[in-house]
């Protein structure tokens, strides 16, 4: 057996091709990004009513923060509680979301019995308030 010793000019130059790993990599972030679940927060800070039992609610929903202003917040904005009826009938067009109201415990029960009942009118059949766990 012969053996031939190889020098620097007798190889040729090796590159490793990245293309493939790179490509592989970005479909795993779209893949991701696609079946993350996306929570949309109401944009402000309420100060939540504790309570005796609770539960986990789904995490696709549409969430309403009454202030201890008495303001009625979705998606940052100030909507006002006639905005309640037009924005969930709006949401409630693609699928059936369940509604929660994020009521702060400083607010006025009145506020929180309208924007219930506005988002009963716009056709929500599921509608529930969140508290402290």
């Amino acid at each position: 057996m012969l053996r031939r010793k190889l020098n620097s000019t007798d190889r040729d130059d090796v590159e490793i091709n990245l293309s493939p790993m790179i490509d592989m990599v970005f479909i795993l972030l779209i893949f991701f990004i696609v079946t993350t679940v996306f929570v949309e927060e109401t944009g402000v800070e309420v100060n939540k009513p504790e309570a005796a039992a609770s539960v986990q609610l789904e995490k696709n929903s549409i969430l309403i923060a009454v202030t201890k202003e008495n303001k009625v917040i979705y998606g940052g904005r100030d909507i006002g509680i006639n905005g309640v009826g037009a924005i969930v009938k709006r949401l409630l067009l693609n699928e059936d979301l369940p509604v929660i109201i994020q009521s702060d415990e400083g607010a006025n029960h009145g506020t929180f019995a309208r924007v219930y009942g506005e988002a009963k009118l716009a056709g929500a059949k599921k509608i529930n308030f969140s508290t402290k766990q």
